[in-house]
């Protein structure tokens, strides 16, 4: 696996350190990589609303109401 060198600031540093103390992981450095899964699998959600959207404005029309697109953006996020 990649090393890699980041700097943090004291805040990010102490909060770090406070869940790998309290065990909710094992190290900073699992923590960081869950936190980049995270924020991957919420840009991929983001990615399918705006493509959604843009078809929609596209065609002018969608077949799928508010509801249902919030309902698949939240399945998607939860799964």
């Amino acid at each position: 696996m990649p090393r890699q060198s980041i700097s943090f600031t004291k805040p990010n540093d102490e909060w770090l350190k406070s869940q790998v103390d309290n065990h909710e992981y094992s190290s900073k450095s699992e923590l960081v990589n869950d936190l980049v899964r995270q924020a991957r699998k919420q840009q991929a959600q983001i990615d399918w609303i705006k493509a959604k959207l843009e078809k929609a404005e596209k065609s002018g029309f969608t077949n799928h109401g508010k509801d249902e697109i919030l309902k698949q953006s939240k399945a998607m996020r939860n799964g």
